[in-house]
């Protein structure tokens, strides 16, 4: 198996819930501002979307405050710099978004564990929303060293949505853990600045040859039911005859195993570690029923998981791959391996990298990289 220790044992989903905070002065005074938080909560953790309306007063950067009532602790956060203390958070603007004009929305969203009631006691820069008074004059914060670009197009609504642009360090951090749960050698992982789809930052993994050197990075999975994926991938080397992967997702319903996307036969397949079912299976046929992943350029790969239906599907450059896919309907050199058993998938992370069974090596840059519960596209 390979994932991660902080992967979610049990992903339980609960109803999402929304909180607004609005005005209570007189009707004909615009109120500072609203604050919708929109939480998505499950046994251990949560995601939070909190979208700000601003008041009448345009701001060339803006700072949310509140409270949590409960035992949340926040632990990542996107579009937005967020630090909590004790049960004081504060949400900062980035430079791609510090511009918010009278009447104007921002959105951020963060992640954390724990649970308790939703915060109600918002205050953009130090007014109360619902306070009809203008907001207090502040002095300009000092400017912080991360550089950040607007986050990537087309996936405004996914519950995951990182280009990596908020990284600073040599390695991801914040929502991202690095590692491989059963060896580590030569595979490296760090944050890269000379090359990027986007913005001016990617993930680099540098993917040793043998079955020790596995790299990861990986996250948590933000929800249950239908999960899509889309992220961009470069790389060096042609996908080999060997067994590779360079994506898994840890498969709580199938002994916590991993599915496995990656190559065989210089094709894309998926695999599924348990049984070693391959899709498209590795005849001639089969692997003709899938295509390669070109080097020295960037490629959009997609893919859909319905595990109550058993189903999976996979793009690459929006194009969906016929060998890649899972409808429940037989199809002779493609699904035989996968339907030999009842296959719905449970997944609860979402990782990145290398690992090869052989001796084949790879140098692969990851970036816009996007998880949620509808189709997000290239």
């Amino acid at each position: 198996m390979h994932r991660f220790a902080a992967a979610l044992a049990g992903f339980c989903l609960a109803a999402a819930g929304t909180t607004a905070v609005v005005a209570a002065g007189p009707a004909t005074a615009a109120p500072a501002c609203s604050v919708g938080y929109r939480v998505n909560q499950w046994q251990t953790g949560f995601t939070a979307e909190i979208t700000v309306t601003n008041g009448a007063t345009a701001l060339s950067s803006w700072t949310l405050t509140w409270h949590y009532a409960g035992s949340q602790s926040v632990t990542s956060a996107w579009n937005a710099t967020v630090r909590q203390s004790g049960t004081a958070v504060t949400a900062e603007s980035l430079p791609y978004n510090a511009s918010l004009p009278a009447g104007g929305t921002v959105s951020f969203g963060l992640q954390g564990t724990s649970s308790g009631p939703d915060p109600t006691d918002f205050a953009l820069n130090g007014v109360a929303c619902g306070d009809n008074a203008p907001p207090a004059t502040t002095t300009p914060s000092t400017p912080t060293t991360t550089t950040s670009t607007p986050p990537p197009a087309g996936c405004a609504d996914a519950a995951i949505c990182d280009d990596f642009e908020q990284q600073t360090g040599s390695a991801p951090g914040g929502r991202w853990t690095v590692g491989a749960a059963n060896c580590q050698g030569t595979g490296t992982v760090g944050v890269d600045t000379a090359v990027a789809h986007s913005g001016a930052r990617s993930v680099k993994v540098t993917g040793g040859g043998g079955y020790c050197n596995h790299a990861f990075f990986g996250t948590s999975v933000p929800g249950s039911g239908v999960l899509y994926g889309r992220f961009w991938v470069r790389h060096t080397t042609a996908l080999p005859a060997g067994h590779v992967t360079f994506m898994a997702l840890r498969d709580s319903a199938d002994g916590g195993r991993d599915l496995r996307a990656g190559g065989q036969n210089r094709a894309l397949q998926w695999n599924r570690e348990s049984d070693d079912a391959t899709l498209p299976a590795q005849s001639p046929a089969g692997v003709a029923q899938s295509v390669p992943l070109p080097t020295g350029t960037w490629s959009c790969f997609e893919f859909a998981i319905d595990g109550a239906a058993g189903q999976l599907r996979t793009w690459l450059g929006s194009a969906e791959v016929p060998g890649l896919v899972v409808d429940g309907v037989p199809t002779p050199d493609v699904d035989q391996q996968w339907l030999a058993r009842a296959w719905h998938p449970a997944v609860t992370d979402f990782r990145l990298g290398w690992e090869s069974y052989g001796g084949d090596a790879d140098t692969l840059w990851f970036d816009d990289v996007a998880l949620g519960s509808a189709r997000i596209g290239c």
